[in-house]
């Protein structure tokens, strides 16, 4: 057993220290009860591994200005967090000493301990935000380094309501916030229509991944107005003000699968001052459209293929 010094005492290890350029410590693995005072209370790092959730032994992260960055918790703990107490198996932390994030759960995925598994013991906890009280299993709930609550990352196939600038919707994956409180973004559960700078568009991102709830399709400014929005169900025509024409509408690709099926890319439109640019998934734009003098008008898409609204799970 090594100890290695730290700004909150000496830390007992084991194993290969990972240490910056200037010899301060980076990682390290701790095989000994040993407490860090944080921003959320007295924290004590995993030591051992005394279940099949846990076959790996996470190490204790820092800054190189010596303030721990991740803990990953001996034992699940109720944590004082800006959002009030949260359950914890794996805390983050912001270089300015400030929790990151707060994971409820952190078990070790694998072939004797699945995704399911782990939703399986995931509680639904219970927030109280600017923009109501929320109520779902959740992944992750993260904070900004001012102490302001950022994002919400919902499990896969959990599902809450949310009231956002464009009324209550029902939300997958994640939802983010301001500092003050108001909706950024959402991930909507399923195709809903919204008012933008151009119309009503139906809202829903087929290819939305839902890692984290930091950013999502269905975005807002801080005045409650559309910014983004992505839909594989309306297409947008527009006439420029020099009477040029043009139609942007989702795209429709060959399934990953392989097996002739067919699934939608969608259309992603994203509203400024000046202009509306469109593009495809994570693309680049296709065209930066100003809004002086044009006419934009959204329509049903449908396509002549029979398209599931969500990609097509491939099998083994």
């Amino acid at each position: 057993m090594e100890t290695v010094k730290t700004q909150y005492g000496d830390l007992p290890a084991t194993g290969l220290i990972d240490r910056y350029a200037d010899g301060s410590v980076r990682a390290a693995w701790v095989n000994a009860p040993f407490s860090l005072e944080t921003a959320v209370g007295s924290l004590v790092p995993q030591y051992t591994i005394d279940d099949s959730r846990r076959m790996t032994k996470p190490p204790v992260t820092f800054y190189p200005n010596g303030q721990v960055r991740s803990v990953p918790l001996e034992k699940r703990a109720m944590l004082a967090t800006p959002a009030g107490p949260l359950p914890a198996e794996l805390v983050t932390f912001h270089e300015n000493g400030a929790v990151a994030r707060v994971f409820p759960l952190n078990g070790k995925l694998s072939g004797y301990w699945t995704e399911a598994d782990e939703a399986g013991i995931a509680e639904i906890l219970h927030l109280e935000t600017a923009a109501g009280p929320l109520a779902a299993k959740l992944v992750a709930v993260a904070f900004d380094p001012d102490g302001h609550l950022r994002s919400l990352t919902l499990w896969p196939g959990e599902e809450t309501t949310v009231q956002t600038p464009v009324g209550a919707l029902a939300v997958r994956f994640g939802v983010s916030f301001y500092p003050t409180g108001a909706v950024r973004s959402v991930e909507p559960a399923r195709p809903v229509a919204v008012e933008t700078p151009v119309g009503s568009i139906v809202a829903y991102d087929s290819d939305a991944v839902g890692i984290s709830g930091d950013a999502n399709s269905l975005c807002f400014d801080p005045a409650g107005v559309v910014t983004r929005i992505a839909t594989v169900r309306t297409s947008l025509r527009v006439r420029l003000a020099d009477g040029a024409r043009a139609e942007f509408a989702p795209l429709v690709r060959e399934s990953i699968c392989g097996d002739g099926d067919r699934e939608m890319t969608p259309l992603v439109l994203e509203f400024a001052t000046a202009v509306v640019t469109a593009r495809y998934g994570t693309g680049e734009p296709v065209a930066t459209l100003p809004r002086a003098g044009a006419v934009f008008t959204p329509c049903p898409f449908v396509s002549v293929f029979a398209v599931p609204f969500a990609p097509k799970q491939c099998s083994m």
